[in-house]
């Protein structure tokens, strides 16, 4: 997919040595540490927490949900106000007792990767996704995800706003609301779950993303179990137990990559491709040619593969196949806008201009086939499949 605009990713924050603030011993039972390693905690979370000097302290609720040793493991939440455009903000974090202090890092930070290939408190299952190196990919150009949208798939749910932040009208706008179906929220994708507080689920996954989940009913309590794309993660709700407002039953849906949230537009959930409005809560998503703004509905068609496409014509109705990289070569029939493809490699050809600029690129089709890349929709600017 060729996309006009790039964006800056936000810096992850580094890892964070705060000093024992009652004396306790580093390597004594975790339990009796529980207080500095909360002052420890609550200290890195207002400090990475993006406030105003306008802004009161807010309340924080600090999770130790495993000990074992000099060791530790939870969640950070700052709680938000309970009123509209507010949002609660938080990380699940690892620590470990050192004679300076309590050395903490965030989920996304490269130096919490780190950690949880020490920790012994990290499964097996987990360390397969906690311990990705952070790397801002969709400042490359690379948009993929393999994300299916947080519902079931062949379901259409309405988008009820379109992309904005996480806490309302700030950017980035990572975010957006949904709404319908059988009300089910699903992962998106395969990864460790988490519980940040009632109703509100994360899942970290591959590539360096993760996923936020708001104002859910019933949602599952989870420490980091795995978890499928399409697990079920609670029900669509108004639940505000960590803050902020919620008017008529929604899933509150926002994504992060490293240790931020980051801009939720150009990349591909659900074979829908999410676009800003003029403003927060405006804009949409497009799947081919046909697009969805704020109240229209999306339909689920599940994950885009990392060497698929989907087919933009541009408004057209089809896009012509041919023997070879050009326009020169020989019609082998078409392929309808919407559908998708699965790419074999790449070379290029004649140039033509789709919807996202102009490009030489040609893509061949698992079936031999060739199409050019100005239609094709693929999260990548670029081949996807290597080089012919």
């Amino acid at each position: 997919m060729r996309n006009g605009r790039r964006f800056a990713g936000g810096g992850a924050a580094a890892l964070l040595m705060v000093t024992s603030l009652i004396g306790a011993t580093p390597g004594a039972a975790s339990a009796a540490v529980t207080p500095t390693l909360t002052a420890a905690v609550t200290a890195k979370l207002l400090g990475t927490a993006e406030l105003s000097a306008a802004d009161a302290r807010p309340e924080t609720r600090i999770t130790v949900s495993r000990t074992s040793g000099r060791w530790a493991f939870g969640t950070a939440v700052a709680l938000a106000p309970r009123q509209e455009d507010a949002h609660p903000t938080g990380s699940i974090f690892i620590a470990r007792s050192e004679p300076a202090g309590w050395r903490i890092a965030f989920d996304g930070e490269a130096a919490f990767g780190a950690l949880a290939a020490e920790s012994p408190l990290v499964t097996s299952q987990e360390k397969s996704v906690l311990t990705t190196t952070p790397t801002p990919m969709y400042a490359g150009g690379d948009y993929r995800t393999g994300m299916a949208l947080p519902f079931g798939v062949g379901q259409t749910w309405t988008l009820t706003s379109g992309p904005h932040g996480w806490g309302g009208t700030e950017s980035p706008y990572s975010s957006v609301d949904l709404a319908g179906g059988d009300q089910v929220v699903r992962a998106t994708r395969a990864g460790a779950a988490y519980t940040m507080c009632q109703g509100w689920i994360r899942v970290i996954h591959d590539r360096g993303y993760s996923t936020d989940y708001y104002h859910l009913w019933n949602s599952i309590s989870v420490n980091g179990a795995s978890v499928g794309q399409g697990a079920v993660l609670g029900n669509t709700g108004t639940d505000v137990t960590c803050g902020g407002a919620a008017y008529g039953r929604h899933v509150h849906f926002g994504l992060r990559q490293n240790s931020a949230y980051v801009p939720i537009a150009g990349h591909d959930i659900g074979k829908w491709v999410l676009a800003n409005g003029a403003a927060a809560y405006q804009g949409g998503a497009r799947h081919g040619s046909a697009w969805a703004g704020a109240g229209g509905g999306l339909y689920n068609y599940g994950a885009l593969g990392f060497n698929q496409g989907v087919v933009d014509a541009n408004g057209g109705g089809v896009l012509t196949r041919r023997a070879g990289p050009g326009t020169g070569y020989g019609s082998l029939g078409s392929v309808a806008d919407g559908a998708t493809v699965t790419i074999s490699c790449s070379a290029n050809g004649t140039s033509h201009t789709g919807r996202y600029g102009t490009t030489a690129l040609w893509n061949r089709l698992s079936d031999g086939s060739w199409v050019s890349d100005a239609y094709l929709s693929t999260g990548v600017n670029g081949p996807i499949n290597g080089w012919c």
